[in-house]
This record gives C-alpha cells, sequence and structure tokens, in this order.
C-alpha cells in the first residue's frame, strides 16, 4: 500500500504556534485543519493576501443592491397601491360612519319625542278614564238613591187607603219630588 503523506511544508516555529492555536480552537488536528483551509481558498478563489476580502464585500454590496432594488420595485407594486387604497377606504368608512350617526342620531330624537307625545297621550286617557270610572261610580250611586226613594214613595202610596186625603198624597209628591231633586 502506497502512503499518500507524501509532501511536506516547511515554515517558522511563530507560524506553527499560531497554527496550533487554530487547531486546538477549532478541535481539530492540525493536518486536518490544513486540508480544510487548502479547500476552503480553492473553492472559494480567495486569495490569502487579500486581509480586507473585497470580493465578499463587492459581493455583499451586489446582493444588497439588489435587495434594495427589489425592495424598491416592490414597494412602487404593492405598497404605495395599498396605501392608496386604504387611504380610501378609511375615507369612505369615515363617511359612512357619519351618515349612519347622523341617521341613529336623527331617529333616536324622533323616537323620544314620539315617546314623550304618547307618554302625554297616555296620561290624558289616564285622567279621562278615571274620570269616566269616577263618573260610573256616582251614576251607580245616584241609582241606588233614586231606588231608595222610588221604594220609600212606593211604599208609602201603597199604605194609603181609599179614605187618604188629597192633602197626604200631596205631601208625599212634594216629599219625593224634593228628594228627588236634592240628589
Amino acid at each position: 500500500m502506497e502512503d499518500i503523506n507524501v509532501r511536506s511544508v516547511r515554515y517558522p516555529v511563530t507560524v506553527d504556534q499560531k497554527f496550533e492555536k487554530i487547531a486546538l480552537k477549532l478541535g481539530r488536528t492540525k493536518r486536518q485543519v490544513f486540508i480544510q483551509m487548502v479547500d476552503y481558498f480553492y473553492k472559494s478563489k480567495k486569495d490569502p493576501l487579500d486581509l480586507n476580502d473585497e470580493l465578499l464585500k463587492n459581493a455583499l454590496m451586489k446582493n444588497h443592491q439588489q435587495y434594495i432594488g427589489f425592495i424598491r420595485s416592490q414597494e412602487n407594486m404593492l405598497l404605495i397601491p395599498i396605501k392608496t387604497e386604504m387611504d380610501r377606504v378609511v375615507v369612505s368608512q369615515v363617511k359612512i360612519i357619519e351618515s349612519f350617526n347622523t341617521q341613529v342620531l336623527k331617529a333616536n330624537t324622533d323616537l323620544l319625542s314620539n315617546q314623550h307625545v304618547l307618554a302625554q297621550k297616555l296620561t290624558e286617557i289616564n285622567a279621562l278614564m278615571e274620570t269616566i270610572s269616577k263618573s260610573q261610580k256616582s251614576k251607580e250611586h245616584l241609582k241606588k238613591q233614586f231606588l231608595f226613594i222610588l221604594d220609600g214613595y212606593i211604599k208609602s202610596r201603597e199604605a194609603f187607603g181609599i179614605m187618604t186625603s188629597g192633602r197626604e198624597k200631596d205631601e208625599l209628591i212634594a216629599v219625593t219630588k224634593s228628594q228627588v231633586s236634592l240628589l
């Protein structure tokens, strides 16, 4: 079997100390870290001398500009029309609410005034009913008194005999008339 680990790299002790610290920090062997570093620079095509990473900055800037352009286009296509429509809806809703409040307030005022009129009418009807009731009671009382007078007249008239004088008959009639006139 052939050993694939045939290459070696030589570097100063200070670099080795840094390299060891990196390997310990990452929890890998120096050989694994070295292989991964080579793969990283190979795949990303970055220059290790470029510490500020201008390619990355340019890529981020390009993506940032694309995002800003996308947001602006969405703002023009969606957000501004939605805001315009929402403002129109709000104005419409305010008009509807004002109209509704005006109609409800007018209806409530009319209803309240009609209730006051009905309350007055009911009071008048109640007073009229009491008057009629009192009148009915008075009539009933008057009828009873008249029947009492009539019964007294009838009893007195029947008590008269053939020999009763005209004067007694006239007195009975006069007393009965005076009692009826007192009603």
